[in-house]
């Protein structure tokens, strides 16, 4: 038991120990993921947002009006495409979606309710005004005889219970029991 538990212990410091490593890991890619978007930030704004000068005149405060509305206008065409873009997309993933989902034949089945009709009515709904034909099952079917077994005749000849009882109780029952069966 002491060999078992030592190696144990290992396993656990050892496992404690990966654990600690990769957090450490993960937390300096964390670190890099951040200052690789910031940069990337500041280069989009140095890019796309030039350091804005002020004119004195009016004329030029009004230039300078015209020309941010016509980028605004521009940004917000573009705001626009990438959203029909995405809606589009998203879209086309949904009708993928369903089509795997009914290549796979797991979607969900709506509860079906009972619904009780006879055959002609199910042929009527089916078939409309051309269904003409009387679907009786019962006036198709022959008629049969029914032939008497031997029990049912036995049953049929001994009648009531009591009475038979009342026949063969005392001696002159018995006596009577014992000529029938010779």
């Amino acid at each position: 038991m002491g060999d078992e538990e030592k190696r144990n212990r290992a396993i656990t410091a050892r496992r404690q120990h990966l654990k600690s490593v990769m957090l450490q890991i993960a937390a300096t890619e964390l670190e890099k993921e951040e200052s690789r978007r910031e940069a990337e930030k500041q280069n989009y704004l140095s890019e796309h947002c030039p350091p804005l000068h002020i004119p004195g005149s009016m004329s030029e405060v009004q230039e300078l009006c015209k020309q941010l509305h016509a980028k605004i206008d521009a940004a917000e065409e573009e705001k626009y495409d990438m959203e029909v873009r995405v809606q589009k997309s998203s879209k086309e993933l949904e009708d993928m979606n369903q089509k795997l989902f009914d290549l796979r034949g797991k979607f969900k089945r709506p509860p079906l309710r009972r619904v009780r009709m006879s055959a002609d009515a199910m042929l009527k709904a089916l078939l409309g005004s051309k269904h003409k034909v009387c679907m009786d099952l019962r006036a198709n079917l022959k008629q049969v005889k029914k032939e008497d077994t031997e029990k049912e005749r036995d049953l049929r000849d001994v009648g009531d219970w009591r009475k038979n009882i009342e026949e063969k109780s005392g001696m002159e029952g018995r006596k009577k029991m014992f000529e029938s069966e010779s």
